[in-house]
């Protein structure tokens, strides 16, 4: 009983604690300087300036996590940048340059010896890489300046990065999204490249899968940010920094002129890409197939005159993704919209290749947001022929498990689509029905606020076992529409030795995603945490790996067939 009351007065202690320091006023919120704008006006471009402006970006960053002034909100980083920056494009040689980045971080008082033990455990998964300084040519001073911060890091609780409770993604706090400037001026653009790529440096935790090695994408950007003409161009760059992430979470949420240039209006049937061809699946608005006639099966070839080809090449760079499967996934619903009312394509219907003028509508009159949620609020389970159980987890609903565990007990079979996002997550509460002993089935890799760039590997979750376990067998379906919770619960499903994943590749985005303000009033995730198996199998970019390996064909659509289904009925009366 006493242990107990000091259990719970010491829980009142911090709870009262934590509201004190949300109610503090940090100097930093107090600094209103370049609110109206920078005021930074950038040279011509050349190597050297390049070369030094990645240097001091890093240097940002790095001094933004680990300064422990910084981390006490003692400054307003982003615009600490802009007070140095005039001088620092002033530097004439590569001694004055390291000699004023001295100056400037001594500006912010000596750094204070941390007796806490900070070195970094060798069981690590991921260590923070300091590689960035020792490869560069400042000179020692600089770069020993650089080794004592990070041995003096701040410790605790830090202005611009906590992590959230109980799931250990990033959350990246205090920082201004400066809406009120679309086109933000250069000072601000770079400021934008320095946030993103120091984010994602310290804070990503797939950041060694990207295809480009990340400690390079700082310098290959700096120019295009510094060089955009306009707001359009400011998001475009933005959305292929975003892209060279190659997360599939990685979108933009705010972007209002590659709305614009996208158009308003769409065909009105859904298309998609089959047997790498760009196939027409389905109508938002059945009686338009009359006026539009292109068929289900009709394979685009051509629009606008140009190539299905050729415009998917260009435009690869604006769609992040983690792989293919998904980035097609998703530039599907965007290559028939325009401005225009109509739109010239060419097609191959049966055989014989095709010319029309396309109308086009407005997303409202398509009905197309009730078409994507279709079967919402529908049963989310039903009996088959053959005795066997079918559910969606797209309409699934926490009191729909006990009666499906009551209707499906005896069937032979159960298949669970997750060609969809769960409507409710439930990879315990149902995969639990499927286990006969606990079993783990994922473990996480998870960053840190007191050593940025080190990502640790979590003991293992697990499924608990069922007194009255499912004992038939388990297919799930997938594809490239099966993402983030829909790929956690898919492996869930997968610990039951009685499991068989069906399907194709799916998006390869899983773990719960962290958002990411930039400057224009710009928001985008990331997966912020690591999902592995227990294994350490990775997740990112691969996806839950298929048993059995199947995807529609350009026939099945024609005649209507979900050859996934009949797949997986004809697997469970085998």
């Amino acid at each position: 009983m006493q242990k107990k009351l000091i259990i719970t007065l010491i829980w009142v202690v911090l709870l009262a604690l934590n509201c004190q320091k949300k109610d503090t006023i940090y100097p930093a919120i107090n600094d209103t300087a370049f609110d109206n704008g920078s005021n930074i006006i950038f040279p011509e471009l050349d190597n050297q300036i390049i070369d030094d402006l990645e240097l001091l970006g890093k240097l940002w960053g790095f001094l933004k996590y680990h300064h422990p002034e910084i981390g006490k909100g003692n400054y307003n980083w982003d615009y600490e940048l802009f007070r140095v920056l005039p001088d620092y494009l002033k530097v004439t040689d590569k001694k004055q340059r390291d000699q004023l980045l001295l100056s400037w971080i001594n500006k912010y008082g000596e750094i204070p010896v941390c007796k806490r033990g900070k070195k970094t455990s060798k069981k690590v998964f991921i260590k923070p890489d300091l590689s960035w300084i020792e490869n560069s040519d400042a000179d020692n001073a600089l770069k020993d300046k650089v080794k004592e911060i990070y041995q003096n890091r701040h410790q605790g609780r830090h202005y611009y990065i906590s992590m959230t409770p109980m799931v250990g993604n990033p959350k990246f706090n205090n920082e201004n999204l400066y809406s009120n400037m679309p086109f933000p001026d250069e000072g601000f653009r770079l400021l934008a490249l320095y946030r993103y790529w120091n984010t994602i440096n310290y804070f990503f935790p797939y950041k060694y899968m990207t295809d480009k090695n990340w400690d390079d994408v700082l310098k290959e950007y700096i120019p295009i940010f510094i060089n955009v003409k306009d707001e359009l161009e400011y998001e475009l760059a933005v959305a292929q920094l975003i892209g060279e992430i190659c997360d599939t979470h990685g979108f933009l949420l705010e972007f209002d002129q590659i709305q614009k240039i996208k158009g308003n209006k769409d065909a009105p049937f859904v298309v998609k890409f089959i047997e790498n061809k760009l196939v027409v699946t389905d109508y938002f608005k059945p009686e338009l197939a009359e006026k539009a006639k292109l068929q289900k099966g009709d394979i685009i070839t051509h629009i606008s005159g140009k190539p299905v080809e050729k415009i998917v090449d260009s435009l690869k760079k604006y769609y992040p993704a983690s792989n293919e499967a998904a980035r097609l996934r998703n530039m599907a619903h965007n290559l028939l919209r325009s401005n225009s009312s109509i739109i010239d394509i060419k097609y191959i219907s049966d055989g014989q290749s095709k010319e029309s003028t396309l109308k086009l509508y407005n997303s409202y009159y398509l009905n197309m947001e009730e078409y994507w949620n279709k079967g919402v609020d529908e049963k989310c389970y039903k009996l088959l022929d053959d005795n066997i159980g079918y559910i969606t987890l797209k309409a699934i609903k926490n009191d729909d498990i006990k009666e499906i565990k009551n209707s499906f007990k005896n069937t032979k079979g159960i298949i669970i689509d997750i060609r969809n996002y769960p409507s409710t997550f439930v990879p315990f509460k149902l995969g639990t029905y499927f286990l006969k002993k606990r079993t783990p089935f994922v473990k996480f890799t998870i960053g840190s606020v007191n050593n940025p760039g080190q990502f640790r590997f979590t003991g293992p979750l697990y499924i608990s076992k069922s007194k009255n376990y499912y004992q038939g067998k388990l297919v799930v379906l997938v594809n490239e529409d099966t993402q983030s919770q829909a790929e956690y619960t898919a492996m869930a499903f997968k610990a039951s030795p009685n499991t068989t994943i069906m399907g194709s590749t799916t998006a390869g985005a899983d773990g719960n995603v962290s958002i990411i303000s930039l400057p224009g009033g710009l928001k985008t995730y990331i997966s912020g945490i690591g999902i592995y198996y227990p294994d350490g199998t990775k997740t990112q970019r691969v996806g839950i790996v298929p048993d059995i390996y199947i995807e529609p064909t350009i026939e099945g659509i024609k005649s209507g067939r979900d050859e996934l289904l009949e797949k997986a009925i004809e697997f469970i009366n085998k």
